[in-house]
């Protein structure tokens, strides 16, 4: 059955979802909820990376939640249901066959619907939602900006991904836009939103198994510092080839590589204590990155 309410109570909780778009491919959603989290109090939504754990991730995030009275959102896409890159990093917008899927069927919008049953039940109101993907979450991340827009979020951040999709609609998703039936004013829209791509600049190694190797990600760079930064390049030449606003940034995270966790914390006292970045020192850098 659809999941049309969720109520998760304070602490730590796993809650089942089933989503009306994708009933036979169930998740979850990992939240945690300070004992003082009001309906207007800021809500994170967190993206996982490609271990598909969002338990992880949550935890990430439990100490600003404490802090600041964050109610922390992390929907969780397991592998058996949603597939290697295609099932979630790419929003199971290109199926097996290579045919683009139903818009309806895309998981971009998977996290309004996780929302919407917390309004349901009465856990968030209208209050400010940023939304935060690290790794394969950060591809979730940008593409849900670019296919879905960003109306729902005050802010967005992109950290870490292994490789873009680039704002055109010259070249086939997931490469670019094409192909998706999308026209230049969802571009000029994208390019218009603060989207934010978070990279550390010790995340530069070139033999990561996880590091997508195709000809298309490799022409973005050798690493995923160096992409970041080719994809901000390339939004700001297309924006002026257009004639439109690049709102984006890229924010460098000094000493931290591919590693969730720290880059998790970096997020949060970017957002919630006035732009700060921590030092790798207070960040807690990790030994074995959680991917």
């Amino acid at each position: 059955m659809t999941t049309t309410t969720l109520n998760p109570p304070v602490g730590r909780s796993t809650l089942p979802f089933i989503d009306r778009r994708h009933p036979d491919r169930p998740l979850v959603v990992n939240f945690y909820r300070p004992a003082r989290h009001q309906p207007n109090d800021p809500v994170i939504v967190v993206q996982h990376g490609m271990m598909r754990n969002g338990d992880d991730y949550r935890d990430f995030w439990v100490d600003a939640a404490e802090k600041h009275g964050l109610l922390i959102v992390a929907p969780t896409f397991p592998d058996a249901h949603f597939p290697k890159a295609e099932g979630y990093n790419n929003g199971l917008i290109v199926s097996a066959d290579d045919a683009i899927a139903p818009r309806e069927q895309w998981l971009y919008a998977v996290p309004e619907r996780v929302l919407d049953a917390l309004r349901a039940g009465g856990v968030i109101d209208r209050p400010v939602i940023r939304i935060f993907g690290h790794s394969a979450g950060g591809q979730f991340v940008h593409r849900m900006l670019a296919t879905e827009g960003g109306e729902l979020f005050a802010a967005a951040m992109a950290s870490n991904p292994g490789w873009y999709t680039l704002p055109t609609l010259d070249r086939r998703f997931p490469e670019g836009l094409g192909g998706l039936d999308l026209d230049r004013g969802a571009l000029t829209r994208w390019l218009a939103y603060p989207m934010m791509l978070f990279a550390g600049d010790r995340d530069i190694v070139t033999d990561d198994p996880n590091l997508p190797a195709q000809a298309e990600a490799l022409a973005q760079g050798p690493h995923r510092y160096g992409r970041a930064h080719f994809m901000l390049d390339f939004a700001r030449a297309e924006a002026a080839r257009l004639g439109v606003p690049c709102n984006w940034q890229l924010v460098t995270v000094p000493g931290i590589g591919h590693d969730g966790a720290a880059m998790s914390r970096a997020a949060a006292a970017y957002w919630f204590e006035a732009g700060r970045i921590p030092p790798v020192e207070e960040l807690g850098k990790q030994v074995e990155p959680v991917l």
